[in-house]
């Protein structure tokens, strides 16, 4: 703008210089050159006047961001919104985000870290309006949580597509023992009662597979996988418990060199310590869940099993929230509409949060830098929010 404003002043220098030439010549001459430069003149400032309005507009999204949060004035002013978290730590920064979104709109939103759960508790919550919204869904991996018959059915929403095919996940086994015995699936060890018990953790001569907290889709996903194929009768079974405690004796087995299976996902900074293609593999498999099929991109280093049927098809990470509140908060659920977050930003914060920033006020802060670093896109959603409203 200050380029723009340069020039019109130049042309308005130019304009003034061409009436003094022009006196300096004759009268006939003075009144065509006064009116040339009252022509140009009056474009001048049309010019001026559109440079001053697309300044106005070009400054008003950020005012009313700034405003909203400053006086909490906007579409959702005198609205409280419980929101819930998941109860894994990588999903905090998005949980964050989407709060601190929703106070520069003008709501009032209860700590999220006040409601942490897991999917098997949100689900019903969120149907039965205990509470609003999370945006830790990954579907499919949660789906049957909501449909199909569950006691939720139609009482819940997905919204948006907050990370899509962001959600990556599968059984990792180490390198040293998958090198050793040519092991490229899980299928492998299920049909072989030896190198099943090569993965025995509680002596019951069963592999076991370092995995999820009960009541976490993934938990009950292997289960369903297991018992489909008859794999958990004599040959797979699985080690639930709280993940970060269950996953850190994982790392603590292959760090000594001892045979080791166990569930992750991406975005993480799980794999940050187990490093497929260094010291694990992806494991694929030939008989995967109906509903599961699809190979991931992944390549022959870190996948030797190619191609690499992970068992779990690449989920979309997205909002789920009661389908009442949705329709009370037209903002909200446009801004839940537009939302998009990349995997790359919520690994690079798990990273740190893995590294020491752990706290809430480290999680807000991560939350709010990314806002600040994307201020222009979250402009942009926050303007088509208050449209919709």
């Amino acid at each position: 703008m200050r380029y723009q404003l340069k020039n019109l002043r130049l042309l308005f220098a130019l304009v003034a210089a061409a009436s003094m030439t022009a006196a300096a010549c004759g009268s006939s001459d003075v009144a065509d050159a006064v009116d040339d430069a009252n022509d140009v003149a009056g474009e001048v400032a049309d010019d001026a006047a559109d440079v001053v309005d697309d300044a106005a507009d070009t400054t008003q999204d950020a005012a009313d961001s700034a405003a909203d949060a400053v006086t909490g004035d906007g579409p959702g002013t005198g609205v409280t919104v419980t929101m819930a978290r998941a109860n894994w730590s990588t999903g905090y920064m998005q949980a964050a985000i989407y709060q601190q979104l929703l106070t520069e709109l003008g709501y009032e939103v209860a700590d999220p870290s006040a409601n942490e759960m897991d999917p098997a508790t949100f689900f019903p919550a969120v149907a039965q309006g205990d509470v609003d919204f999370w945006a830790n869904t990954w579907f499919p991996a949660h789906k049957t949580q909501f449909i199909d018959g569950t006691p939720v059915e139609g009482r819940v929403e997905q919204v948006g597509l907050e990370m899509e095919a962001g959600g990556l996940q599968g059984i990792m086994i180490d390198k040293a023992t998958a090198d050793a015995n040519d092991i490229t699936q899980l299928d492998q060890i299920a049909a072989d009662p030896e190198l099943s018990a090569l993965f025995d953790v509680t002596g019951d001569g069963i592999a076991d597979v370092h995995a999820c907290d009960v009541g976490w889709g993934c938990e009950q996903l292997l289960e369903e996988w297991f018992t489909a194929n008859s794999w958990n009768d004599t040959t797979l079974d699985q080690l639930s418990g709280s993940y970060n405690a269950v996953f850190s004796e994982a790392v603590g087995r292959i760090t000594d060199g001892e045979p080791t299976l166990v569930y992750t996902w991406t975005p993480s900074a799980y794999v940050t310590q187990l490093i497929p293609g260094d010291n694990v593999y992806w494991l694929s498999t030939s008989a995967p869940l109906a509903g599961q099929e699809g190979a991931a991109s992944i390549g022959e280093e870190q996948c030797p099993g190619q191609p690499c049927e992970m068992g779990f098809i690449a989920a979309d990470i997205m909002v789920s929230a009661n389908p009442d509140f949705l329709a009370a908060n037209p903002a909200a659920a446009k801004l839940f509409e537009l939302v998009k977050i990349p995997v790359t930003d919520v690994a690079l914060q798990n990273v740190l949060y893995d590294g020491g920033e752990d706290t809430e006020d480290d999680v807000a802060r991560h939350a709010a830098d990314w806002i600040s670093q994307n201020r222009d896109l979250v402009d942009g959603w926050l303007t088509d929010a208050r449209a919709a409203a």
